[in-house]
């Protein structure tokens, strides 16, 4: 991308990044006013998960409490957790319509709701396809999440045949993110065998850059070790970096995302690439104050000292960067995967729990 002329005013340092160069800024909420925020500094994308589902909620109880309660009403044989999906795709295909206009101007790449299908299910391919499929025909410009488990690489290869854009979560290393990109490229060539429509499809494959460094941070301590703690903050960026050269070798048609942010390298050391950047809105307004230099940083290696040192002491670090560190049969057992998998289905629980209190009152706090 050329630069902007001088005469350009950027709103914020995410404005200007999205405007002179091709990083992409996705909105990690669907709550409304945060997105409308996130679209005002450039965004062209947004995220629900049962983690900000069940912070929206909490957010904005005013709102969805009377919905919740007519949702009941009018679904009399419905469990709470049935309930509490549709709440979810409501939330959801909310934000998605105040990104249709991106949509329709960016022809299916941006202007997304990315939807995430239900945690439990990371051991059924065919569990989460059906939620997959279902999703997809919510909004015009659903982007489904599916997990980077070993169930989760068919279920994305066969809806990406099926025509569903897809987004790989609970991803954090190099080989989930290069075995998500060969299963997208399955689906899509038999797509494009049959003559089936590709071109308004935009998939892309998260890598939780923060989630990895948090997993290292906490074997540091476990374990005893000692280790300069700056070095612990571009384990993830590392395994970015080098998952970004890999794609763009091969031709990969799938952009990688960075979510779970820790710090501002997390932003700052991606800009330049043909990414997205998905930070919750707080880290948005942090960055948006800082007076941090929006430049091109993607193809910047990170400190081969730091990488060397990281690879000597932390052998799941060593699995996490190493494109064979990992068989597909090992992803679900990875330390990072079985603690966010964990947080996410505690999440679903959670977001049932708060449509109980509304379906089945506590009588003793009556």
């Amino acid at each position: 991308m050329t630069a902007a002329p001088a005469s350009l005013q950027f709103k914020s340092p995410l404005h200007q990044m999205t405007q002179t160069t091709p990083t992409c800024l996705w909105n990690d909420s669907a709550n409304t006013e945060e997105l409308r925020y996130s679209i005002e500094h450039g965004a062209v994308g947004a995220t629900c998960n049962p983690v900000i589902a069940v912070t929206v909620l909490k957010k904005e109880m005013g709102v969805w409490k009377p919905r919740i309660e007519e949702l009941v009403r009018a679904n009399r044989e419905a469990t709470e957790d049935e309930i509490a999906w549709k709440v979810v795709e409501e939330i959801s295909a909310t934000a998605a319509r105040l990104l249709e206009p991106i949509f329709a101007r960016e022809k299916g790449r941006n202007g997304r709701l990315s939807i995430q299908t239900d945690p439990r299910n990371y051991r059924s391919a065919e569990a989460m396809l059906a939620q997959a499929l279902h999703f997809n025909g919510l909004a015009p410009n659903m982007i489904v999440k599916i997990a980077a488990t070993r169930a989760g690489l068919a279920a994305m290869e066969e809806a990406t045949y099926r025509g569903v854009s897809i987004n790989a979560t609970v991803s954090f290393t190099l080989p989930q993110a290069i075995a998500v990109a060969e299963a997208v490229e399955r689906g899509l060539r038999r797509r494009e065998a049959e003559g089936a429509d590709i071109s308004t499809m935009g998939p892309v494959c998260t890598l939780m850059v923060g989630r990895l460094d948090d997993w290292l941070k906490g074997l540091h301590d476990k374990h005893n070790l000692s280790v300069d703690p700056g070095y612990l903050e571009w384990a993830g960026v590392a395994v970015f970096k080098k998952a970004y050269t890999i794609y763009r070798e091969r031709g990969y048609r799938l952009r990688l995302l960075s979510a779970a942010f820790r710090n501002h390298m997390h932003w700052s050391e991606l800009i330049g690439g043909d990414v997205v950047i998905s930070p919750p809105c707080a880290w948005q307004k942090r960055y948006n104050e800082s007076d941090i230099e929006v430049i091109p940083r993607m193809d910047t290696p990170v400190d081969r000292k730091i990488v060397d040192t990281l690879l000597a002491m932390f052998p799941d670090f060593r699995r996490a960067y190493a494109e064979d560190g990992l068989s597909p049969e090992e992803f679900d057992t990875f330390g990072a995967t079985r603690r966010t998998l964990r947080q996410f289905i505690a999440a679903v629980a959670e977001m049932s729990s708060l449509v109980r209190d509304l379906m089945l009152p506590n009588p003793d706090s009556e």
